[in-house]
């Protein structure tokens, strides 16, 4: 599984004309589900999400998390964060789990996230979506998974 995080003050998401999710400040999280990830890999880029000291406290530093700052997650699913580009020009999407193996998987991602009393906003799985941001920092961050175990 491959997350790409970004720390915001305010996203939404919106399909055909209506926003369907929209959060102020907190984490957009863009999920990439592979073909061989499992409800373990879900957790994982989950548990290290909300834990992820990307806010700054009272210093300059990075030294809160969402949780800390009371902040709320957007996910959205995106199949193309697996797209291989390393031959010809057209992106190979090999790799990505087709929607009825990603979409439970996504599912236990979102869940996972809300067990830690974080608001989570989504989008829609498998539709056309216009994602906006305020991107804060400019603050972008990386996660993966494979076998449940972060790499």
């Amino acid at each position: 599984m491959r997350a790409v995080i970004q720390r915001v003050t305010e996203a939404s998401v919106t399909v055909d004309g209506d926003v369907v999710g929209s959060i102020g400040v907190g984490l957009v999280v863009l999920v990439g589900v592979a073909r061989t990830d499992t409800d373990a890999d879900a957790v994982a880029i989950a548990e290290k999400l909300v834990g992820l000291r990307v806010f700054r406290g009272d210093g300059s530093g990075f030294d809160r998390s969402v949780v800390d700052v009371g902040g709320s997650v957007l996910a959205v699913s995106q199949f193309t964060l697996l797209g291989d580009v390393r031959r010809g020009r057209r992106p190979s999407f090999t790799l990505a789990a087709g929607g009825e193996e990603a979409e439970p998987r996504y599912g236990a991602f979102v869940a996972a996230v809300g067990r830690h009393g974080v608001p989570v906003e989504t989008g829609v799985f498998g539709a056309m979506m216009e994602v906006s941001l305020v991107n804060d920092g400019p603050v972008t961050l990386i996660l993966e998974s494979e076998g449940g175990t972060l790499r």
